[in-house]
Formats: structure tokens, C-alpha cells, sequence
């Protein structure tokens, strides 16, 4: 598709989050929109490497009901949509080895229970019938959600742009942005390869290029980018594709069936970030070159409840650089040092499965009269009316990641 001319609103990046934020607004009548993607196609980025898995409950009401409305654009996708997220609702368990653990979940379940998603605490031999492949003897509590899945991000991205483009969103490919005009301090136009858009509004949801399309605007973000990886094996012992997610905060491990294989993932303690300001625009972070050991120690972790993972082959390694941010809160709505300037971004390993609630979020942030408070949380202005420093910030949000699943905090 050529470049239109102009457009109401124009959002940069065709991942999950910004194929997401299209389909949402979209859906509360924002129809003259245009999508930039600067890659042949859309997901191909970040979103393509992402795990899938869609976990509701959370550390907080806010973000577990942000949860809970994602899972039900899936489940409506699937339900109605032609093209379909390829979403699975096979529940998940989150497993715990300790008192400190046993404690945590029970404060998880109240969590659940106020933000209204059922959620179960059941014993070993509940967890065995559910999922026969592990060994729960070590399990001091395990939290039982029936309703989480997963799915598959590039199909969720293809759901949402299939759905946007039924109200009139357009989508452009395989073209970059090199630049953002502003008049009288304002958003006036995004500038691209192929031509100029006239715009009121512009979306940063480059992901990995937040950071830079931000700049283009001379607003400086703390939007980093870590590593994180995870394996796909081939066939594994009595995996199939019925069998619930999982996670084990202790081993700060997560994983799933991918039909008779296992998937398995994990956070790092000693994690890898990457300065954004080190690539430009036209760039991206370097290649994550596949860290082995990494890879084997996850599977050592998992052992212990599955024995079979350890020396497991595997078929493909996903590999790539979801973005931080040194609160491990999202980056989302407008900002008043430039108007018309809306970020997206910042989504903390959240932005697939999170992608339908961020939509909500961004619509809010726009749309409402007065947005909640939750929402005024998520204002990049959090960072712009403050000083602040690389060196803390990249700090920050590698502690972020390194504790992503630490049964104090989420």
C-alpha cells in the first residue's frame, strides 16, 4: 500500500502492541488510522520471538484486570475473527518449592479474587491429574488458573491488523520512518522512505526503536532493552498440546507444551541490557547469539519436577530484546511536552500477551475525560519532569527483568 497523504493518527511499529492499538482504536471509533512497519511484513521483530504465554494473575488489581481483558480479546478473536490468534486456554500452574512461596500465593489469590479471574489453590495431587508430565512432591503451593493460555504473537498481530483494516486502518510495510515534523511544538507530520504523512497524532510503538523515535520528537526515554531467551525442543516425554503453562518463580522458570515438544524459558539473575543510544533508527540492538550454558542450566532448573529436560535437543531457539523501563511500568499515553506525541512502548515482557488491555490503556490515555489514575501512572512524563541517568536507569531495568519473577514483588 502507497503512503496516504495524511491521517488522523499514525502509528510506528506493526508488532503486537502496535497492530494491538490499532485494532482498539479502531473499536471506539478511530478509524483514520495508518500503521508504519518498516519491515517486510508485520511481527517480525520482537513479536516473533515472544513465548506466547498469557498469564492473568499479577501482582496488583490493576495489572491482573489488564490481563484479564487481553485474555478476552484472544478468546473474542478466536471466537469470531477469520484470521484467529491461534489462542489455547489450557489454564496454567504456578508452582511454588517453599513456605515463602505458600505465603506469596495465597496473597496472588486474593489478588485474583478481587480482580474477579478464578483462581484455584490445590494440592499435588490436584496438579498431578492436570498435568501428569511433572513431579509436584516439592511443591509447597500451587496456584491454578483456568482461564490463562496462551497463543501465538504473530498470529495475535495478524488477528488485530485483519480486524483494524474491516474498520478502514491502513497498513504499510516494508517502509521506515526517518523523521517527525513539528510545528508550533506540536506533532504536525511523520516523515518516511516513501513519503510524508500529514497527522494529528503520532504512536511510538517501534518496540526496540522506541528509544530513537522518541528522540526524533527530542524526548529522551529510558526505554532499554535486555535479553532473554528460550528454547523449543524436539520431541519431549509425554508433552501434548492439552497440557496447562507453567511457571516456577523460585527457578524463575516458565514454559509450555508446543505440541509433543517443551517449551522452556527463563529469567536471567546476571541479565544482558543493551544501551539504545550504542544503534540509530536505521539500526537494531546486535543479534542475540544463542547462550547455550543459559539454556542448559534452565533445563537443570526444571529437572527436579521434570526429569526429562535435562539433554533434551533442541529444534529452535527464540531470541530477542523485549524493552524495560527502570519502574517496570508500561510507557503509555500522551505527553504534554509534545503534543500530539503518544508513546506505546516500554512493555516490560509484557507487550504480547498484554497487548489487548495496553490497547485500552492507549485508548483511555486518549479518549477519556478523565483517565484513571492507574492510567496517569503509565504518563512518559514520569521520566520528562524529572532528571535522571543512563547509567541508574539501564540499572534499574535490568533489576526489573533479573526479578521479574521474585515472590515478593510479581
Amino acid at each position: 500500500m502507497s503512503i496516504p497523504a495524511r491521517a488522523e493518527i499514525v502509528i510506528v511499529g506493526g508488532g503486537a502492541v502496535g497492530c494491538g492499538a490499532a485494532y482498539a482504536l479502531a473499536n471506539a471509533g478511530q478509524t483514520d488510522v495508518v500503521v508504519i512497519e518498516r519491515a517486510a511484513g508485520l511481527a517480525q521483530a520482537t513479536t516473533s520471538q515472544g513465548a506466547g504465554l498469557c498469564g492473568q494473575i499479577r501482582a496488583s488489581v490493576e495489572r491482573t484486570q489488564l490481563a484479564m481483558h487481553s485474555a478476552a480479546v484472544f478468546r473474542r478473536l478466536q471466537a469470531e475473527s477469520p484470521v484467529r490468534p491461534d489462542w489455547h486456554p489450557v489454564g496454567s500452574l504456578r508452582i511454588g518449592l517453599s513456605s515463602l512461596a505458600a505465603r506469596h500465593f495465597a496473597r496472588l489469590k486474593q489478588i485474583a479474587d478481587q480482580a474477579g479471574v478464578e483462581a484455584e489453590l490445590i494440592d499435588p495431587a490436584a496438579a498431578q491429574r492436570i498435568c501428569p508430565v511433572f513431579d509436584f512432591s516439592s511443591a509447597t503451593s500451587i496456584l491454578w488458573c483456568p482461564s490463562d493460555g496462551y497463543m501465538t504473537p504473530q498470529c495475535v498481530a495478524a488477528a488485530y491488523a485483519h480486524q483494524a483494516q474491516q474498520h478502514g486502518v491502513r497498513f504499510v510495510v516494508g517502509t521506515s520512518v526517518t523523521g517527525i515534523t513539528l510545528v508550533g511544538g506540536r506533532v504536525a507530520a511523520v516523515e518516511t522512505n516513501a513519503g510524508r504523512i500529514e497527522c494529528g497524532l503520532c504512536i511510538n510503538a517501534a518496540g526496540a526503536n522506541a528509544y530513537h523515535v522518541a528522540r526524533l520528537v527530542g524526548l529522551e526515554l529510558p526505554i532499554v532493552p535486555v535479553r532473554h531467551e528460550y528454547f523449543v525442543s524436539l520431541t519431549a516425554q509425554g508433552m501434548h498440546a492439552g497440557l496447562p503453562c507453567f511457571r516456577i518463580p523460585e527457578t524463575a522458570l516458565y514454559g509450555r507444551a508446543a505440541g509433543d515438544a517443551l517449551l522452556l524459558g527463563g529469567w536471567e539473575r546476571a541479565s544482558l541490557a543493551h544501551d539504545p543510544r550504542q544503534y540509530a533508527l536505521a539500526g537494531a540492538p546486535p543479534e542475540v547469539v544463542p547462550d547455550e550454558p543459559l539454556l542448559d542450566d534452565f533445563a537443570r532448573r526444571l529437572a527436579p519436577l521434570y526429569p526429562a529436560a535435562t539433554g533434551l535437543a533442541r529444534q529452535r531457539i527464540g531470541r530477542g530484546w523485549p524493552t524495560f523501563t527502570p519502574d517496570g511500568a508500561f510507557l503509555i499515553g500522551p505527553t504534554r511536552h509534545v503534543p500530539g506525541f503518544v508513546m506505546a512502548g516500554g512493555c516490560n515482557a509484557h507487550g504480547i500477551s498484554g497487548s489487548g488491555g495496553i490497547g485500552r490503556l492507549l485508548v483511555e490515555s486518549l479518549l477519556a475525560t478523565e483517565p484513571s489514575e492507574y492510567v496517569r501512572s503509565l504518563s512518559p512524563d514520569r521520566f520528562l519532569d524529572r532528571p535522571w541517568d543512563w547509567d541508574t536507569a539501564q540499572s534499574a531495568a535490568q533489576a526489573v527483568y533479573e526479578t521479574y519473577y521474585d515472590i515478593e514483588g510479581c
